[in-house]
């Protein structure tokens, strides 16, 4: 019994060792900036001279809810989450069920529908501004002077709604191939004896889908419900390049190129850092919900 008592005691204690540098990061790189930050959004905080900073207790966050360029940033951020998270699931689900087929280069395709995840974010930003350029975008080429759709440029980005538009299927072009890849996986995991055995009893493509494909995939599409909304109200590099992080007037604001602006621009770190956490308490309240939608068995 002692033996297996300092045995248990030496594994654990290899086991911490092991772990103690990643725990000592994680405090030093995660915890601890946002500890700081935390302390941060209760100060009108003097960056030259932290200690000259005045407390002023929820006044940062009382400022934010208040500032209607805020709740117009929370819209927004909501549009593109419903815009976005939806669209990817759909075209990614529909994506994988063609790349599960039975087709003649099957791994190339799927190494195409891949290569938009990883592009970079800044490089594909500035394709799209360039596309959706009022003056010389590639999109009123086609609709002008190829599609004869429309008779003069849109100036797409100087419409605080219009401007949403390449935003919107930037988010979705660019997370379609993963979220293929993730719906891929929970197909090929769902066993093939079942869709035969539903085959044999008479059901078709559509019943088998509806009726076994997708009651087992639900878990793999409530894990990536969860993934991308967190993602998708985190939306900052497209809106910061492609609007300039809010033209016209501060009108296409997301939460995070808000914050940006309070933080680097106004150099209000108080004010950006309570808009940073309004969205943590935002994210992890939605996220909640969602998980909750997780636990549920699956019933076929």
């Amino acid at each position: 019994m002692l033996t297996g008592l300092k045995r248990n005691r030496r594994e654990i204690l290899t086991a911490a060792l092991f772990l103690l540098p990643g725990f000592l990061l994680f405090f030093l790189f995660l915890v601890g900036p946002m500890g700081y930050s935390f302390r941060i959004s209760f100060y009108d905080w003097k960056i030259v001279n932290p200690a000259k900073s005045q407390w002023e207790g929820l006044a940062n966050y009382r400022e934010a809810l208040a500032n209607p360029i805020f709740r117009r940033a929370v819209l927004n951020t909501l549009a593109y989450a419903l815009v976005t998270v939806p669209s990817q699931i759909f075209i990614g689900l529909s994506v994988a069920i063609l790349l599960n087929q039975a087709i003649r280069g099957r791994a190339l395709f799927r190494v195409i529908y891949y290569l938009p995840v990883i592009t970079s974010w800044v490089i594909v930003s500035l394709l799209f501004e360039y596309m959706f350029s009022g003056q010389a975008g590639l999109v009123n080429y086609i609709l002008r002077d190829v599609l004869h759709v429309i008779s003069k440029n849109i100036f797409w980005l100087a419409d605080p709604i219009l401007a949403f538009v390449p935003i919107h299927l930037l988010g979705i072009w660019k997370g379609v191939g993963w979220t293929a890849i993730i719906c891929l996986a929970g197909l090929q995991s769902i066993p093939g004896t079942m869709l035969e055995a539903a085959e044999v009893d008479g059901a078709g493509v559509i019943a088998r889908f509806f009726h076994i494909t997708l009651p087992l995939l639900r878990p793999t599409l409530t894990f990536l419900l969860v993934v991308l909304t967190i993602g998708a109200l985190n939306v900052y590099i497209s809106g910061l390049l492609i609007t300039n992080g809010g033209d016209p007037l501060d009108l296409t604001h997301f939460i995070l190129t808000l914050m940006y602006e309070a933080t680097f621009s106004r150099l209000d770190f108080g004010s950006g850092s309570a808009i940073s956490y309004l969205l943590t308490i935002f994210v992890f309240m939605i996220s909640v919900v969602q998980l909750r939608m997780l636990r549920r068995k699956v019933e076929v």
